[in-house]
């Protein structure tokens, strides 16, 4: 997989095409591109609450809006309940950083880590960058990423050890459930979407988590339903 090699880039037009072509307002200029660490990701989230991801020593603003929020929250839940009532393991939210790889660090929406992965088996590594890589990555897509941008984090989580991958489209009421970079399935909202090896006896009906979303436009109110609770089963 190409990586951003910093020195031998031109201008910031050739860093924001490495990056997946992401708006340049996402990338900050202080500590300057390809000198950002680990403790300036740290740092720049406790002077300013804001996320930033780590990519070849340049820091990358993470985006997320309020409904990408309330979805992420919504799956991260279902998760956590699932894994806690079958021992899997453990469930980490939009803020849980974790190293990939050395001057690697990013940040799904929803992560999934079965015990096997964690140092010490049922204990939270007490450090702010986790040092492993997910067995499960959700990302709920914002309006700020990229097509680029994805297929960039796509290899990577997948190189670095990730299993299963989830991009969940709430405008379109989508979830791409991804076995590879290259192996894919597009479930809409009246499927039900399944852990695999992962999470095995997963079973959750994607419509018990978009009817929590606005409908888009070309959608008529009326299929709106009200929304059912109690998770998967």
């Amino acid at each position: 997989m190409p990586r951003t090699s910093i020195p031998h880039l031109k201008s910031i037009a050739e860093l924001l095409e490495e990056l997946g072509g992401i708006d340049p307002r996402r990338v900050p200029l202080n500590p300057p591109p390809g000198k950002a660490t680990e403790d300036d990701v740290v740092r720049i989230q406790e002077r300013s609450g804001r996320l930033f991801e780590l990519v070849d020593g340049v820091l990358v603003e993470k985006i997320m809006g309020f409904p990408e929020s309330v979805l992420g929250l919504e799956f991260g839940s279902i998760l956590r309940d699932f894994a806690r009532r079958h021992d899997l393991g453990i469930v980490a939210g939009a803020d849980g950083a974790m190293r990939l790889m050395p001057g690697l660090v990013r940040i799904p929406d929803v992560s999934f880590i079965a015990w096997g992965r964690l140092p010490v088996r049922g204990k939270v590594p007490d450090e702010p960058i986790a040092g492993l890589a997910p067995d499960l990555a959700v990302e709920v897509l914002s309006k700020g990423n990229t097509p680029g941008e994805m297929a960039r984090k796509l290899k990577e989580y997948f190189l670095t050890g990730v299993r299963l991958v989830w991009f969940v489209d709430r405008k379109k009421r989508t979830v791409e459930v991804f076995t590879s970079p290259d192996q894919a399935r597009l479930l809409t909202e009246e499927q039900t979407l399944d852990g695999g090896d992962v999470l095995p006896g997963l079973a959750l009906p994607l419509k018990q988590v978009f009817d929590l979303m606005p409908l888009p436009a070309d959608k008529p109110a009326a299929r709106r339903g009200k929304p059912r609770r109690g998770g998967a089963k």
